[in-house]
């Protein structure tokens, strides 16, 4: 079709004036963002335990935020850490873990079997006092699914989505953790085994995990993790291509990034928020998605409880 060019020139003010308010629209905000539970709920039971998985179920949140990594008898294990960390771990025997003698208890190098002697929810959380403490082991990915959506419709509760943290770093390769395409390709079959690629985020703050992910499965949505400072088009180009979700730390997050993320159609989800006035300033931000290690105190603030 063919418009005459004394049109166009007539059109051209309506375009700019368009392109120019919608530059200085405010961001699109959420006005519920979802909740994901730290490492199922960290501020209340022990962190990546199964229980902490069925207590963040029954208060309700959207999304399972919780870590994987992989065994020496190549099974996903769930846990922040490819070791038993000293401060809330303690040996087969019951013996305290020494800072020092932590990433020898490697568990790339310990079958399932052996990881689940040693008990990680015992001793008192040096940051979480309240947390309750029992008896717990680090679980599975399969237990934990199964074992959350067995609670879930037991007790009328909804199914919950996972987000899920593929735990890597260059330095660990071949040492903590396989290298990034057989680390996903461990990853992924289990998902699959178990049905739940539709219900998955899986982030990760090294690109490499990222990249392996959208290049074998490019529909399920990834969350990049981000902590340092730095423009988002600067960490954007760490990737090659455009993730799902951004997610950093919430001190980045601010009305000028949301606005950025909102062009380029990128989710903003932010972690880890715990205390009431951090988490209200993101609700009132229009964030996504929340990650807290107290889900409870998120709910309150969205149901006007707080």
């Amino acid at each position: 079709m063919h418009f005459p060019m004394n049109h166009i020139r007539s059109i051209r003010p309506l375009l700019l004036s368009i392109t120019l308010l919608a530059s200085c629209m405010p961001p699109q905000k959420n006005a519920r963002p979802e909740v994901h539970g730290h490492r199922g709920c960290r501020g209340l039971m022990p962190e990546n335990t199964i229980e902490a998985f069925k207590k963040a179920t029954d208060l309700g949140c959207d999304h399972l935020e919780l870590d994987v990594v992989i065994s020496g008898d190549g099974q996903v294990v769930v846990s922040h850490e490819p070791w038993m960390r000293a401060s809330i771990c303690t040996t087969a025997e019951g013996a305290r873990i020494a800072e020092d003698e932590a990433k020898s208890l490697n568990l790339y190098r310990m079958t399932v079997e052996e990881i689940q002697r040693c008990d990680c929810g015992s001793l008192a959380h040096p940051d979480h006092p309240a947390q309750l403490r029992m008896k717990a082991f680090k679980p599975t990915l399969m237990q934990v699914v199964e074992a959350t959506d067995e609670f879930a419709l037991l007790n009328g509760n909804v199914s919950p989505s996972y987000t899920i943290e593929l735990k890597s770093d260059p330095a660990w390769y071949g040492i903590h953790q396989p290298e990034p395409a057989e680390m996903v390709r461990i990853v992924m079959a289990t998902i699959d085994s178990l049905g739940m690629a539709d219900r998955c985020i899986l982030q990760s703050f090294d690109p490499a995990i990222l990249e392996a992910l959208h290049a074998g499965h490019p529909d399920i949505p990834l969350a990049f993790l981000v902590e340092e400072a730095g423009t988002l088009d600067q960490q954007l180009a760490r990737l090659s291509f455009v993730p799902a979700i951004y997610s950093p730390h919430f001190s980045l997050a601010n009305d000028d990034l949301l606005t950025s993320l909102r062009t380029k159609q990128i989710e903003l989800v932010v972690w880890t928020v715990n205390e009431p006035g951090d988490i209200k300033r993101m609700i009132d931000l229009g964030v996504d998605g929340i990650i807290s290690d107290y889900p409870d105190r998120v709910f309150g603030l969205l149901d006007g409880r707080e």
